[in-house]
């Protein structure tokens, strides 16, 4: 069959993008945001020629069944694309659960794949201030999509957690406290906050700049108490 999705890459073994679960994850390739932070900016574009073989994949599924327990559609911004349902369903009809990550672009798009999935990892940029928003995914105004997309998320019942990546160049720790709020509000139960690692084109942020949110103890203590499951990532 033709390709459903257009893909950028496959990481066929993973520990870490699906909790709990080993699993393998397909980077769609195309994404409307340019987050400075991004270190996946080749799957950025989406007039990239795709030479991914769907059934290839599909094949090494097949071999994988009792080895994997489910596969993630990551990217990239797996919404965008509009054969994201049906590559989901043929990977499910296998027997695998189905993992997808997303930043809550397209939300009349995400109600229909949200019946389909099984966990979301859910990545929140910023506070929900328009202005901030716009600047951590790259000039866009996309504020409103993203939340929508996460009340619906909440809505579903779908196992999910929210996280952040915490860039010092865009975020404060006020921020941070102000996006625990924002999330409260929403029936948020898991959060996470992710380390930044400078990209190429960072020739600013310091170690002391990145690990300042995890160093500060009353910023962890708020977040601990805000949710029910918090954790960070270094």
């Amino acid at each position: 069959m033709n390709n459903p999705i257009k893909v950028g890459g496959v990481e066929t073994f993973s520990t870490v993008d699906f909790p709990d679960k080993i699993a393998a994850v397909v980077f769609m390739q195309g994404c409307p945001w340019q987050c400075p932070f991004c270190h996946n900016a080749f799957l950025q574009k989406t007039l990239t020629e795709d030479n991914f073989i769907w059934d290839n994949f599909i094949k090494f599924l097949q071999n994988r069944r009792g080895i994997l327990d489910g596969v993630v559609f990551s990217g990239g911004e797996p919404l965008m694309q509009n054969g994201l349902a049906s590559a989901i369903k043929e990977v499910k009809n296998m027997g695998f659960l189905i993992g997808l990550h997303t930043g809550g672009y397209r939300p009349k798009h995400f109600v229909d794949i949200l019946s389909l999935v099984d966990w979301v990892g859910f990545d929140i940029k910023a506070p929900f201030v328009e202005e901030k928003y716009k600047k951590a995914i790259g000039g866009i105004s996309h504020l409103k999509e993203v939340q929508e997309s996460l009340a619906l998320l909440v809505k579903s019942k779908v196992d999910f957690e929210c996280r952040t990546t915490c860039d010092p160049r865009l975020l404060t720790i006020d921020d941070i406290y102000n996006i625990a709020d924002e999330l409260k509000t929403y029936g948020v139960k898991k959060y996470f906050l992710q380390k930044y690692r400078p990209v190429a084109n960072d020739k600013i942020s310091t170690d002391e700049d990145c690990d300042k949110f995890f160093l500060d103890k009353n910023l962890i203590a708020y977040l601990q108490q805000t949710f029910q499951i918090f954790d960070v990532r270094r």
